[in-house]
């Protein structure tokens, strides 16, 4: 600070030397007023004083230069060995990757020879020169060359006029193998958790001599530490069916390679077992602590089970991804659930001020008709009830006719407006043939109602309701009317329903059954059974699904031009646009897998512009819930459906034909 104070002062005290030269001149001025002798050779004077200023300012400015550039030269020559002697990598190209120059340190890198005029590209792949360019980051990716991993820094260089190019890049690569090598370390070596379940483990042993059962539990504890003992994990029997396993993260990428082949070795399991064993795995990955993983596993088992069991859930924070799901989901020889389920229904019902049932978008009979199941059980509680549909379609049209026609139904069917002003606090949504949130006929009641219950056969999706107070989810039943249809059975020790709600669950029953010939089990008749005591006419039932001459035409054109891959999987399109599209795409589904060697079918519609539905269908062998699933749809291993929005019918096709054949790839046909 002093130093500079000092430096003001000298310069105040030291004037300009033109100040001096104007001085003179003024006092030359006034002494020719007095003598004009002494004024000429005063002005004399100041000339001769002018020249020898300007030649002493040329001489210093002259000096001045040089020593500018002498030290330019200096800081070039500086510069020139640091950038030749840099410790890291440098390498300068042009704008389309051509290599100008790079350091002997980037061709100890390359271990290539000759790089110059070469593209940068081809000589490192996984460098890409335009996400360099466009990114804001200095870094914003990472180069493995040779096994070594690279951050990459640039700098754009402007050139001056008279070069080729106006601008070079300049490239600095930034070692960083020892930090990834620790990185992966550290991830390989976090932990899993893995929560396991043997599925149908009473089923089995009820069906197992009584000498053999311990046999059969010591094998499965056999197979199960034998395939921990290979992945170095630790396993804990923590009921008699349920196990805990520990491992690290680096063999689950081993074991989703293999497909958790676990599952099958569980399966061929005969020791005395009169039926397959099917195990349920929910593995918990990516946590930040031991804790979080294992409510991802408990998360992941829980989707497992609720798709069908014989299957393992993987979640990775918001990722999952499922393995398995060959074998069909066995029906549940107690009815112990569907009482219980029954009475905890009645107590929810007795203590609610209304009741509200809504089903799925674009109902379906087993959706209408498991909606009118549970809007007779809170009739017969006197509840106020509503059932929530936002419009007829086809496949329905034929049962709302009947039931408007039948007097004292006429506030009984109400709108998503509606249900929200009806809604409250106190009232009870009940949720049936669906588990999606967005996929119900209105997604605003879900937040504005607390007391929430589902009632669903569907295999769970990774998109659910939660904090329900209720849910009855049974992969294994036929429809979500049979569930119903049992429910209604335990709720009151007479079954009290009209005959219309009768033939409208025995309706949603054959519809998903396909009149019985498809997921039909010994619980499918009993269902059928009581709802004929009911006075369901099967006559009347059957007069629900005639079609008009317009369909049928459709429906035998779709078949007509379907067309047969993988020698077993039929593919066809609705062509026509009306007003029944859904309708006939999954009726020509159903008739499409009548024909001999035909063993799936799929067929597309066009919903509206922008939409395309996809109906698939199965006879078992393939799984098309799992096909479709990739393109975001849902449903059973036999019966499933997708909607893509903003695609073409031939997108559409293209898309599907694309996950037929990754399912064929991944080995998820059984």
């Amino acid at each position: 600070m002093k130093s500079i104070k000092n430096s003001k002062i000298a310069r105040m005290l030291v004037p300009d030397t033109r100040i001096y030269l104007i001085i003179i001149f003024v006092f030359i001025l006034l002494i020719s007023y007095y003598n004009k002798a002494i004024s000429v050779l005063g002005i004399f004077l100041l000339a001769y004083l002018i020249y020898y200023n300007l030649k002493i300012s040329n001489i210093r400015r002259e000096e001045w230069t040089k020593y500018i550039e002498g030290l330019s030269s200096d800081i070039d020559s500086a510069t020139k060995y640091a950038v030749l002697n840099l410790p890291i990598p440098l390498t300068i190209v042009e704008f389309d990757g051509t290599i100008t120059w790079y350091n002997p340190k980037f061709l100890e890198v390359t271990e290539t020879k000759d790089l110059l005029e070469k593209d940068i590209q081809d000589v490192i792949p996984d460098f890409q020169l335009k996400n360099v360019l466009q990114s804001e980051n200095d870094f914003p990716t990472v180069v493995n060359i040779n096994d070594r991993y690279f951050k990459v820094a640039h700098n754009i260089v402007k050139l001056p006029k008279g070069h080729t190019s106006s601008y070079i890049i300049m490239l600095y690569w930034i070692e960083i193998t020892k930090y990834e090598e620790l990185n992966k370390k550290y991830k390989e070596e976090q932990m899993v958790v893995g929560l396991m379940q043997v599925d149908n483990y009473d089923d089995v042993m009820q069906g197992t001599e009584e000498l053999k059962r311990p046999l059969v539990s010591a094998e499965i504890e056999h197979k199960l530490n034998l395939w921990t003992g290979q992945i170095n994990g630790l396993i804990r029997k923590y009921a008699k069916d349920k196990f805990v396993v520990v491992f690290q993260q680096k063999y689950l990428e081993v074991l989703e390679a293999k497909k958790f082949d676990i599952i099958d070795e569980i399966r061929e399991i005969d020791t005395g077992n009169n039926m397959p064993i099917t195990l349920s795995i929910g593995i918990g990955a990516y946590g930040e602590t031991p804790s979080e993983n294992c409510d991802f596993a408990n998360g992941a088992k829980d989707l497992a089970l609720g798709r069908g069991g014989d299957q393992i859930a993987v979640k990775k924070k918001d990722k999952i991804s499922f393995y398995g799901g060959k074998a069909k989901a066995v029906e549940k020889r107690t009815k112990v659930k569907a009482r219980v389920i029954s009475h905890a229904l009645r107590e929810l019902i007795d203590q609610s001020s209304n009741i509200i049932v809504m089903g799925h978008k674009n109902s379906d009979l087993d959706a209408l008709g498991a909606a009118f199941g549970v809007y007779r059980a809170a009739k017969n509680r006197n509840k106020e009830a509503y059932v929530v549909l936002n419009g007829p379609n086809p496949s329905i049209e034929g049962l709302l006719k009947r039931i408007n026609d039948i007097e004292g139904y006429e506030d009984t069917i109400i709108n998503c407006e509606e249900a929200k002003q009806k809604a409250d606090r106190t009232s009870l949504l009940v949720v049936v043939d669906t588990q999606r949130p967005n996929f119900t006929e209105c997604p605003e009641l879900l937040n504005i109602m607390d007391k929430i219950v589902v009632i669903d056969h569907h295999r769970r999706g990774t998109e659910f309701i939660e904090d329900t107070v209720l849910t009855y989810h049974e992969t294994y039943a036929s429809s979500t009317c049979e569930l119903v249809t049992e429910i209604l059975s335990y709720m009151d020790e007479k079954i009290n329903i009209p005959k219309v709600e009768a033939e409208a669950l025995l309706a949603g029953i054959a519809v998903d059954t396909k009149n019985f010939t498809f997921k039909t089990g010994v619980r499918t008749f009993e269902a059928a059974s009581l709802l004929r005591r009911a006075g369901a006419d099967t006559t009347s039932v059957k007069q629900l699904f005639e079609d008009d001459f317009d369909t049928i035409t459709a429906k035998a054109e779709v078949i007509k031009n379907a067309r047969i891959i993988y020698q077993t999987i039929a593919i066809s399109a609705v062509e026509s646009d009306f007003k029944s599209t859904n309708l006939v795409a999954a009726q020509a589904a159903d008739e499409l897998l009548t024909a001999r060697g035909i063993t799936a079918s799929f067929v597309l519609g066009k919903k509206d512009d922008t939409m395309i539905f996809i109906s698939g269908r199965s006879m078992g062998d393939i799984n098309v819930q799992v096909i479709l699933e990739k393109l975001g749809g849902g449903g059973h291993m036999t019966l499933a459906g997708a909607q893509l929005e903003n695609t073409t019918m031939e997108e559409a096709i293209d898309k599907l034909e694309k996950s037929i054949e990754e399912y064929f790839e991944e080995g998820e046909e059984e």
